[in-house]
């Protein structure tokens, strides 16, 4: 079984999608390992976009990402980035096919529902930057 984290952004918790979202994964047949509500501050949105902290259009990112308390979970299942990120659509929702989760719920680049981790490595550093490893159940 692989492993993957998934946030549930600010306008998938303000848009009233979490229940829906989640039972795409349920429904997909992914098992949910660990999960939580919190409150994203500078210091974790810095860390976990570190990849674009630097960026001109950072400081967006993390007022959008603070908006509002977001879940985090960490899922497990055969193959389940790639699978996950096929359920999503591209990070563009714009781009992405009806059908999809943020093809149905996005709207654009950043306002995109839900963020997944793009790779089995990745998702064991985040999995570690959200959960104790006591917080993951499987």
């Amino acid at each position: 079984m692989n492993k993957t984290l998934i946030i549930l952004k600010p306008d998938c918790m303000q848009n009233g999608h979490v229940g829906d979202v989640l039972s795409r994964f349920e429904e997909a047949g992914f098992s949910i390992i660990a999960g939580k509500m919190m409150q994203m501050d500078p210091a974790t949105l810095r860390e976990h976009y570190a990849h674009v902290a630097d960026k001109p259009f950072y400081p967006e990112i993390e007022e959008f990402m603070s908006a509002c308390p977001v879940m985090v979970f960490a899922l497990s299942g055969d193959n389940i980035v790639e699978k996950v990120r096929d359920l999503l659509g591209p990070a563009d929702s714009t781009k992405a096919e009806k059908g999809t989760i943020r093809g149905d719920y996005g709207k654009d680049m950043m306002i995109n529902v839900v963020h997944a981790s793009d790779s089995d490595e990745n998702a064991a550093i985040e999995i570690a930057r959200f959960f104790k490893a006591e917080e993951v159940l499987g």
